[in-house]
């Protein structure tokens, strides 16, 4: 079986990879894993530290070859604001929920969640249903090479779990206020 111990991130690598593995965003984060690759084979990954990979991320097999990363289709919320300074609210609102969200100049993308939806629409917010990949913003607790930045980066051992386990999109009345004492 071959082995993975290193990865590149999207665009460095132009040759074409010999597989893909398809994963959710919350199936991307990873160290250690069996993965099961697009043409029926089977690959282990294994790297020093857990990494958050996107869509087009490649994976580095020991022999050279690599590997892409595609992003799944997911069922997401598509919020669409009123206006930009209302999408800048909308993602304060999400954000402030702890919240996976892919934010884009004219709409954000998150994980459905009915409770979510009913506060952004009461917010103002046009709330669709859509079926895509989901690439959320990398947060300052998810670095891509594991470079810390400032807090505590979170270990997530999980006891053998593969996979970024926390379920930050049920926070409906979480009421997260951080406070400064001057």
């Amino acid at each position: 079986m071959d082995h993975i111990h290193s990865y590149r991130p999207a665009g460095e690598i132009t040759d074409p990879p010999v597989d893909t593995v398809t994963l959710p965003h919350d199936l991307r984060h990873l160290r250690r894993k069996l993965l099961h690759l697009s043409n029926g084979g089977m690959v282990m990954l294994d790297l020093k530290e857990a990494v958050l990979f996107h869509d087009g991320d490649r994976l580095v097999l020991d022999s050279g070859d690599t590997i892409e990363v595609k992003a799944a289709p997911e069922k997401l919320f598509e919020v669409r604001p009123r206006n930009r300074l209302h999408l800048i609210e909308l993602a304060w609102h999400l954000g402030n929920r702890h919240l996976s969200a892919q934010i884009e100049e004219d709409r954000i993308v998150i994980l459905r969640d009915h409770v979510i939806r009913s506060m952004l629409q009461g917010l103002g917010a046009m709330v669709l249903d859509i079926e895509e990949p989901f690439q959320p913003a990398r947060g300052a607790y998810h670095a891509h090479g594991g470079q810390s930045h400032g807090h505590e980066q979170h270990s997530h051992d999980h006891h053998g779990h593969d996979h970024h386990g926390h379920d930050h999109h049920d926070h409906a009345g979480h009421d997260h206020s951080h406070h400064s004492h001057d």
